[in-house]
Parts: structure tokens; C-alpha cells; sequence
């Protein structure tokens, strides 16, 4: 038996935001944002005043951080034991999304600690005391739809992937206007974050017919739309926001594989953004895995119109066309090149090897791996070496 699992209610398109009056009947809402763009640009004011009109108090728990830390999710659980909302409304990037969905978990099971969650499918049943309501204002994490939340132990500098079908939001909001907003930069490393969700999930261990529908699709999208999104081009911000949401769909239940493994380890590690991390690594983690399932990546540049006449033909142009895109959104393709000192790679290489092997998202990756291996593919991605084991 295999299970799929997404949010009950999903908003889309143009002023999306206001379908939150479906909340009537609701007392109090807490707010969990990191704060500045949202108040700049008005959609937290925006937001506030949708549920005030549907008759809720609101509490605002704001600064949540790039890569939020354990500390942030525990001062969060906090306010919402004090405020005793009925509704979490989490609202900004991937960051806040994830701190409040572990916020979620020790706001109503307060005797927990962190390590008591941070194994995959241990949290205890949710929605006693409040429903979860996510509204994503990058176009890549797509943590407004899954079971995941990322949260960072500052103390090992390592980062931990929460997972369990208990915290996937029970209403996710696709609101156009809001990726609107994003720099170039973020936007494009955000997009290649989704482009990587979305093929690691079609190629994982535990894809199904409807992961690998959603993924192919979102694949196609995040192709055809990243270069003109991060352009500005209203239209493909709009079918990125759609797209990193389906690929979303598809990892949450696929799940993923050692390119977000890595990804987790090396971020924290090098202070590059995760999903510049994801960027860099694809590539050679294709040339990995496409060892053990040729097939699935030659359907995957099928889809793109790539050239080949044979499996190992597409695959080379698939590794080609994601380098090539790289180079157009300014992504340099190693971590040499990101600026990453040899020493400091060396320092640590064995660490992220170790931890990245026993990260959840290995042991959905098609080709088993172990921390031998695992060093290999961080070897090739730090010095930009094919992978040719």
C-alpha cells in the first residue's frame, strides 16, 4: 500500500490571499513571518486585516531567520502557548514556513524536545489545539505543501530535515502577487531548489504513477520559465510559483535522494544557500545515480526535447542542459568556484560525508550509498570532476 498526502485545500492565482475567509469561525490567528519584505511590500498588513475581517485575533511572531534555528522554533512555541491560537498562519519563504511547522509540534506537545522529532515519521498527531495555514512567497522550497521542515542546530552547524505527513499544512496559498517581489538572485536559486525536488522525486525509491506525473510536469514548467522568471517576467514568476508547488506535491510523497543530502550538510557548512547548494551538486549527483536507473533520467530529458538516441546520450545532455542553466542564472558549478578554500573543504569533507549519509533523504536515493561514496560525489562537486564511478 503506498500513501499520497497533501493539504486540504489549496488557493492559486492572482489575490489568492483572500480566500483566508474561510477561516471564519476561528478566534485567534498567530503570525509567523521573518518581517521585513512581507511589511514592506504590504501583504503582512495585508494578511492581518483578511483575518480581522473573519473575525480573529492576531498575534505576530516575527524574524525568523535564514535557516532557522532550534532556538527560534523553542521561543516560538513559546508566544503560541501564551497566545493559545486556534490558527498558525506562517507566511514568507521556506524559513518561517518550516520554524512554524516545528513551532506547531512543540506548541501543542510542549514536554517534547527536539531530538524526540528530528527522526523521520516520530511526531506525535497534530491539530489538537490548532489547524496550519502556509503561504509561500518564494518559488522553490514548496514547504507549503509537504511533510518536511528544515531546522538548523547552530551548536554542530548542521542541518536536520523534520519529516512526518503530520506537518504538511492543512491549507497552502499560491498567491501570484507575492514572488513577485524576490530578487534575481533569489529567484534563481530558489527555482533550481525546485528543479531538484522535482527530479530527485522521479527518480526516488518510493515515486509512484502521481509523484511522477506532478514531477515530470513541474520539471517541464521550472524549464521552460526559470531563465524568463528570474528575468521578471511576470507570467513565468507566475507558472514557478505553480510549478515549485507540484514538485513539491511530488517530493513530499517520492521523496528525495543525496543531492538534498549533501545539500543539507554543505549549506550550513559553506554558508551558501541551499538552494545554490542543490544547484551545484545536480549535476554530479545525476551522473551518480543515473548508474542504477538510467531510464528514468533519459525519460526526463525526453520530456525536455534533449537530444540522444540512446539512454547514456540523454542522460549526457541532461547533465549538459542543467550546466547550461547554471551558467545563464550565474551559478558557478562547484563549490571551488563558489569560493570555498581548499582547506576548509578538507577540513570538513569527511563530517559532511558522515552526516550526509545518515540524512533522511538517502535512503530514498536510487543507488545505495555509503559515506565512502558519499565523499566521492562531494569530491566531484568540489573541484567540478565528472562523476565516473
Amino acid at each position: 500500500m503506498a500513501r499520497f498526502t497533501l493539504p486540504r485545500d489549496l488557493y492559486f492565482g492572482p489575490d489568492a490571499m483572500n480566500e483566508l475567509s474561510c477561516l471564519k469561525g476561528y478566534k485567534k490567528a498567530i503570525i509567523v513571518t521573518g518581517g521585513s519584505s512581507m511589511q514592506k511590500f504590504g501583504f503582512l498588513d495585508k494578511l492581518k486585516n483578511i483575518l480581522h475581517e473573519a473575525g480573529l485575533e492576531t498575534k505576530l511572531f516575527e524574524g525568523v531567520e535564514p535557516d532557522p534555528s532550534v532556538e527560534t522554533v523553542y521561543r516560538g512555541a513559546q508566544a503560541m502557548r501564551e497566545f493559545e491560537p486556534d490558527v498558525i498562519v506562517a507566511i514568507g519563504g521556506g524559513s518561517p514556513i518550516d520554524a512554524a511547522k516545528a513551532m506547531w509540534v512543540f506548541y501543542e506537545y510542549p514536554e517534547k524536545t527536539f531530538d524526540d522529532i528530528k527522526d523521520p515519521f516520530t511526531m506525535p498527531k497534530l491539530r489538537q489545539k490548532a489547524v496550519f495555514v502556509a503561504i509561500p512567497s518564494t518559488s522553490g522550497t514548496a514547504t507549503e505543501v509537504t511533510a518536511f521542515s528544515v531546522i538548523t542546530d547552530y551548536k554542530t552547524l548542521i542541518k536536520y530535515p523534520l519529516a512526518d505527513f503530520e506537518i504538511t499544512p492543512d491549507i497552502a496559498i499560491l498567491d501570484n502577487s507575492i514572488p513577485l517581489t524576490m530578487p534575481k538572485s533569489l529567484t534563481a536559486d530558489t527555482g533550481m531548489d525546485a528543479l531538484t525536488h522535482a527530479i530527485e522525486a522521479y527518480v526516488a525509491t518510493l515515486h509512484s504513477p502521481i509523484s511522477d506525473a506532478l514531477a515530470l510536469k513541474a520539471i517541464q514548467m521550472i524549464y521552460e520559465n526559470i531563465i524568463s522568471s528570474v528575468e521578471g517576467n511576470e507570467e513565468a514568476r507566475g507558472e514557478m510559483h505553480m510549478a515549485q508547488c507540484m514538485a513539491g506535491m511530488a517530493f513530499s510523497n517520492a521523496l528525495l535522494g543525496i543531492c538534498h543530502s549533501l545539500a543539507h550538510k554543505t549549506g550550513a557548512q559553506f554558508e551558501i544557500p541551499h538552494g545554490r547548494c542543490n544547484a551545484i551538486l545536480l549535476p554530479f549527483v545525476i551522473e551518480y545515480n543515473a548508474k542504477t536507473v538510467p531510464e528514468r533520467f533519459a525519460d526526463i530529458a525526453r520530456a525536455l526535447g534533449l537530444p540522444g538516441a540512446t539512454d547514456r546520450q540523454l542522460i549526457n545532455s541532461l547533465v549538459d542542459a542543467i550546466k547550461a542553466l547554471n551558467a545563464k542564472l550565474g551559478i558557478k558549478q562547484s563549490y571551488q568556484e563558489n569560493g570555498v578554500s581548499e582547506e576548509a573543504f578538507k577540513k570538513v569533507a569527511d563530517f559532511i560525508a558522515e552526516n550526509a549519509t545518515a540524512d533522511p533523504c538517502t535512503g530514498s536515493n536510487p543507488r545505495e550509498t555509503d559515506v565512502a561514496a558519499m565523499r566521492k560525489v562531494l569530491d566531484c562537486a568540489y573541484y567540478g570532476k565528472d562523476v565516473e564511478f
